[in-house]
């Protein structure tokens, strides 16, 4: 086989692996900004029960 074909097939080789790489980093990104966003809703969650609790305890 000439070496062109060689190159070509390290090339893809290289590609595939380079992509799949990505891929694992994307979704790790992901998950951590997920995770976050997450967090920050169950604070807000937290922060709007007690904000209620007080004011039944204040009104009653």
């Amino acid at each position: 086989m000439p070496i062109w074909i060689w190159f070509v097939l390290a090339g893809i080789m290289i590609s595939a692996i380079m992509t799949v790489r990505t891929a694992k980093q994307e979704r790790k990104e992901d998950t951590q900004f997920i995770e976050q966003e997450g967090q920050k809703y169950m604070d807000r969650m937290k922060e709007e029960k007690e904000r209620k609790e007080n004011k039944i305890e204040q009104g009653a």
